[in-house]
């Protein structure tokens, strides 16, 4: 046998406490380091910052350093980054499936479903 399971490949970009919640974090637009922290309060700045540079390494997101005093940098999903929430929709679709598990609910937050440019994606419909 040659080759990685695509699945094991996906699994080991995404493999991580923090980093499902900080690409959710960042499919609504680009966001600064202070206001990921605020927003996954729970995570520390040394996680955080190990967390950015693996999925900014692996491709998932895109850092931006602007040329200002004091510097500016910000971090938004790439392209590829931004296909995974097909996957994540995926996920969501089966966890809400009554299974004979607990039944799953859903906050529909919108965050599983990337926004592109400013315009925002409609809300899916409510699955029963």
């Amino acid at each position: 046998m040659g080759g990685k399971c695509p699945i094991e490949t996906t699994l080991s970009l995404i493999n991580g406490k923090w980093k499902l919640l900080i690409l959710k974090e960042l499919s609504q637009g680009a966001v600064r380091y202070g206001k990921l922290g605020a927003a996954i309060p729970a995570v520390s700045a040394k996680v955080l910052t190990q967390q950015l540079r693996e999925l900014d390494e692996d491709g998932l997101i895109v850092r931006t350093v602007y040329a200002e005093v004091p510097p500016r940098v910000e971090y938004s999903l790439s392209d590829m980054g931004a296909s995974i929430f097909s996957v994540f929709k995926e996920l969501r679709r089966w966890g809400l499936e009554d299974d004979g598990l607990a039944r799953g609910e859903c906050s529909f937050c919108g965050q599983c479903i990337p926004i592109h440019g400013k315009e925002k994606s409609p809300q899916p419909e409510r699955e029963e």
